[in-house]
């Protein structure tokens, strides 16, 4: 009885030890489909195969599960990367897709596949370098300014600017990114100096940034700038945002210069008052210049700044004064790209009108837009007046009648005292009492009765141009 029941206990025993055997599989080191995966938005998947064995002891339910190291290798805290549906695999071999999460950095990392049922293990697969590129487009540095000076026994600090100008996706907006500083060699070699957001230089040289994403190709990378040791008399430049030429059209631009301590700037020779900042907004072309205080030395930087906006002139005055029965040709003659001109008559436009010239007939309000269709969107704008002419008297008259007999009714002057010209008309009575003024004259002075007694009344006149010499007189108002 006794040799019975240890027989059955050593039966059932390796009853239990033959099906454990038979749960188990084996499954191959992973086969990657590539040598290095450089993902990004626009691609991130990648390709693995493997193999298991037997088939015949997969669970209904089994998974199996990539699982991604870090980048030195290491599962202690592995990364889920794709977990297929509970028994949909089940044969051998097996392809799987995935794709790497978007913080990924590093050149030594690994896949293992695990199985849920029955549980197993995969050994690790063959390191590969693993990136996603979050920015993979050109960045600025230095505000784009291509140079930076210290003084003697100083330094420099080069800086990835954030945000930068407007076309500037600065890899400073993702926080997982990390960068390296490099030292030009030669124009196509250089040698990595240090890793971080800024480098502080203090040896002469060309300098630049890019985004570490290791043995990956990537476009992320900054603009070169060369450090030098100031000397007096020593220069460095200055970064117009819009680009030079800029179009002013699109709003001012934004000079900027390296940094320092202090600055002043200055257009055209002359101190700019209150601009003595790194940056300066300006809309008008023109010879920048900056006095660069970089503490224990000084330096100075200029930008010849011009716009690609275009001249213009008309061949017409502000005021136009148009005989009966005669024309006015106002013609426009512009350096724009394409051009396109638009006419208006008292704020309506002329439809008729297209060209750069207009015939006008009838008096009114006119103005023309002059626009620049191609390249720099620009327009400007020429208003001018048309109004009855005003008759050619060669001299100031000394004695008027308004007796209503349309001859000699108003004191009419010459022309180039008339409205339009800016002159100041100012008439007195015989006892001084200023009675008429403006710099606007019409022609039509005496504009209401004059009262006769006994004489014919005097008036005073004094004729002020804007530029030229005043003119002084008396008139006599007769019947």
């Amino acid at each position: 009885m006794r040799n019975f029941s240890l027989f059955y206990a050593v039966a059932c025993f390796i009853l239990i030890l033959n099906g454990t055997v038979n749960a188990q599989i084996v499954i191959s080191k992973p086969s990657l489909g590539f040598t290095q995966a450089c993902a990004s938005p626009s691609f991130n998947t990648y390709n693995v195969s493997f193999s298991f064995s037997p088939e015949s002891a997969l669970g209904a339910s089994n998974q199996f599960i990539l699982e991604l190291s870090d980048g030195n290798g290491s599962f202690s805290n592995p990364i889920t990367v794709h977990t297929t549906a509970s028994g949909a695999v089940t044969t051998s071999p097996v392809n799987i897709s995935f794709s790497l999460p978007t913080t990924i950095a590093g050149e030594n990392f690994r896949i293992r596949v695990k199985s849920t049922n029955p549980t197993s293990i995969s050994s690790s697969s063959n390191a590969f370098p693993a990136y996603y590129k979050l920015q993979d487009t050109p960045f600025s540095i230095n505000n784009l300014i291509a140079s930076g000076a210290y003084c003697s026994g100083g330094s420099y600090l080069l800086s990835i600017d954030n945000p930068g100008g407007p076309s500037n996706d600065s890899p400073l907006n993702y926080p997982s990114l990390t960068f390296k500083w490099f030292k030009e060699t030669s124009p196509t070699t250089s040698v990595f100096v240090a890793d971080g957001e800024t480098l502080l230089v203090n040896q002469p040289g060309t300098y630049f940034a890019e985004t570490n994403y290791g043995s990956c190709t990537s476009n992320s990378f900054s603009n070169r700038v060369s450090v030098s040791e100031a000397s007096s008399g020593s220069t460095s430049n200055i970064n117009s945002s819009l680009g030079n030429p800029y179009c002013s059209a699109d709003g001012p631009t934004t000079l900027s210069a390296i940094n320092a301590d202090a600055y002043q700037w200055f257009k055209d020779g002359e101190a700019i008052s209150g601009a003595t900042s790194q940056m300066y907004d300006t809309n008008e072309s023109g010879t920048y210049t900056v006095n660069i205080d970089l503490g224990n030395c000084m330096t100075s930087a200029s930008i010849d700044l011009e716009n690609t906006d275009f001249t213009s002139s008309i061949n017409v005055e502000e005021i136009n004064n148009l005989n009966d029965n005669e024309s006015l040709i106002a013609t426009v003659t512009t350096s724009a790209n394409s051009p396109d001109f638009k006419w208006y008559l008292n704020d309506t436009m002329i439809s008729e009108a297209s060209g750069n010239s207009y015939q006008i007939t009838q008096t009114g309000s006119y103005k023309v837009v002059v626009t620049q269709t191609s390249g720099c969107n620009a327009e400007t704008e020429f208003p001018f007046i048309v109004r009855s002419a005003f008759p050619d008297v060669a001299e100031i008259p000394n004695v008027i009648s308004p007796n209503g007999d349309g001859t000699n009714d108003t004191w009419e002057i010459p022309q180039q005292y008339v409205s339009g010209t800016n002159t100041i008309i100012t008439i007195y009575s015989a006892q001084g009492n200023i009675v008429f003024s403006t710099n606007d004259y019409q022609n039509n002075w005496p504009d209401n009765n004059i009262e006769f007694q006994d004489i014919n009344p005097l008036y005073y006149y004094v004729i002020t141009p804007s530029n030229g010499k005043t003119k002084k007189g008396t008139i006599t108002v007769v019947k």
